[in-house]
């Protein structure tokens, strides 16, 4: 990753959009494949190359959304370094940090999230409700891909706060987004994994408050 000066220069800017962009794609990867593998058998009396084509261009749909995404958060870390509350060795401030995970604990909770969950878990509904004239691989994709984004960003977002190169916590991200969305009750996790957040950031504001009024 860029160092601090690095992360103001234009060079630095694209390299590190480039860094989000390949991070979410890997960690999005395990989640998005029922996904594709549903739309291949959907297109399977294609001729074999047309049906490559067309979950590639599915796939490149589907990319797209997570890259727009991935690019918001590589401004939004360029904005903290300028506003001064990014730092290579720790990342973002102890308060910034407990924003964003109680904006993510409480993203959990909210109705929207359900309702974006409540799709990504259920791909053959969105295809035969959004399949009119065939396939259009690239719209379905982009869309699905709007509605996970909109299921796990608030998820990703907390990489600024834990560390954007801990491997650990990509992991546990790549791990908790799969369960959310794949395995059968996933859905489950939705609320627990808010009030975990809700109590980290809790716990992150009371570390910094508590000396500061001598407890």
């Amino acid at each position: 990753m860029p160092h601090h000066a690095a992360l103001l220069s234009w060079t630095g800017a694209l390299w590190l959009a480039a860094m989000w962009i390949a991070m979410m794609g890997a960690m999005m990867a395990p989640t998005a494949w029922p996904w594709v593998a549903t739309f291949g058998r959907l297109v399977s009396p294609v001729p074999g190359a047309a049906r490559l084509r067309a979950v590639g261009v599915f796939t490149a749909g589907y990319l797209a959304a997570w890259s727009i995404y991935s690019v918001t958060l590589a401004a939004a870390q360029i904005g903290l370094a300028r506003a001064g509350q990014w730092h290579d060795a720790v990342g973002v401030s102890p308060l910034v940090a407990a924003a964003i995970l109680a904006s993510a604990g409480a993203y959990q909770l909210a109705p929207v999230k359900a309702a974006c969950l409540r799709h990504c878990r259920n791909p053959l509904t969105y295809f035969l409700a959004r399949w009119h004239d065939g396939p259009s691989g690239f719209r379905l994709g982009f869309a699905h891909g709007m509605f996970c984004v909109g299921c796990c960003w608030a998820l990703m977002a907390t990489a600024l706060a834990v560390g954007v190169m801990s491997l650990v916590w990509m992991a546990a991200l790549t791990l908790v987004v799969f369960i959310e969305q794949v395995v059968p009750g996933g859905d489950r996790l939705r609320c627990v994994l808010g009030l975990a957040l809700l109590a980290g950031a809790a716990a992150e504001a009371l570390a910094v408050v508590a000396p500061l009024v001598g407890w």
